[in-house]
C-alpha cells in the first residue's frame, strides 16, 4: 500500500532540458488533488513557473547552500 501523501519526486539534477521539464509535467498528469511533486535541480527552472500558473498549480522554490533547487508544486486552491 503506498502513501498517498508522499510527495512524488523528480530528481533532474544532471539531466539536460527538455527533460526535467517533460518528467515534471508527466508527474503533473498523476498528481492528487491532495498530492505533491517535488522537482530536484540545479538550476532555476524559470520557464517552468509560467506553465505552472497557466495550468493550475502552484509552487515554492527552496535553495540550498549548494545551490541546487527544489521546486515544490501543488494543485492550485481556488
Amino acid at each position: 500500500m503506498t502513501d498517498s501523501s508522499a510527495p512524488v519526486i523528480v530528481d533532474a539534477r544532471g539531466l539536460m532540458p527538455p527533460e526535467p521539464l517533460n518528467l515534471t509535467l508527466e508527474a503533473l498528469d498523476t498528481l492528487p488533488p491532495d498530492g505533491e511533486v517535488i522537482l530536484l535541480i540545479y538550476r532555476e527552472p524559470t520557464p517552468l513557473y509560467d506553465i505552472l500558473r497557466r495550468n493550475g498549480y502552484t509552487h515554492r522554490t527552496e535553495m540550498n547552500s549548494d545551490g541546487e533547487f527544489a521546486i515544490h508544486i501543488r494543485h492550485a486552491t481556488p
